[in-house]
């Protein structure tokens, strides 16, 4: 049955492909396959197919750029454990996934907070990255002790200036959705940015 499922959906994509996009998409040797299929798109094609971990696990192990971003849509967190979380995460090779990664499916999570901090502060820039685009959903739960927030300002002051642009993004985009939940957030925000810059 799941491999039926996994050839409708890859029917699917094959039907959907955007040939300028995949073409752009393809100079890179990020994945084995990349149809070029814009997110909204995706989302519906995952609107289509049931919500099952072994089918997510399935599409995750596939080097298709749309497989895997079908298949953070499709993880039951109740099925997504830690242990499966990292292993994941240690696969992510592009921004793009990272961002992906943490919209669809570690916002929906219970360890999140546990998770975001624990990348941010690993030796792998593309972990880091994770890290803190998962952190941004972190801030907006507005869930965050002053303990942690030191702690954050602390990898940030490591990381705005950090040699990979792709890290320095992240963190500051990171700052950015800090300062915007408060004034008193902001005021924090714009002591470091004078600090660091």
């Amino acid at each position: 049955m799941n491999n039926e499922v996994i050839t409708e959906i890859k029917k699917e994509l094959r039907a959907n492909m955007n040939g300028v996009a995949s073409a752009a998409m393809r100079q890179t040797d990020d994945y084995r396959v990349n149809f070029g299929i814009e997110l909204p798109r995706i989302q519906q094609i995952a609107s289509e197919f049931p919500s099952e971990r072994q089918l997510a696990q399935t599409l995750w192990n596939e080097s298709v750029r749309e497989c895997k971003i079908l298949a953070t849509i499709l993880m039951p967190t109740t099925d997504f454990d830690e242990e499966l979380c990292d292993i994941w995460v240690s696969e992510i090779r592009t921004v793009e996934m990272a961002q992906i990664f943490a919209l669809n499916l570690m916002r929906r999570l219970p360890y999140v907070s546990s998770k975001a901090f624990e990348w941010i502060s690993a030796d792998n820039t593309m972990l880091q990255i994770t890290g803190y685009f998962t952190m941004c959903h972190v801030l907006r739960k507005g869930e965050m002790s002053e303990r942690s927030e030191e702690e954050l300002f602390d990898q940030l002051a490591c990381d705005i200036n950090a040699s990979d642009n792709s890290l320095s993004k992240a963190a500051v985009k990171t700052l950015q959705i800090f300062a915007s939940l408060s004034d008193d957030n902001m005021n924090k925000a714009k002591k470091m940015a004078d600090y660091l810059f």
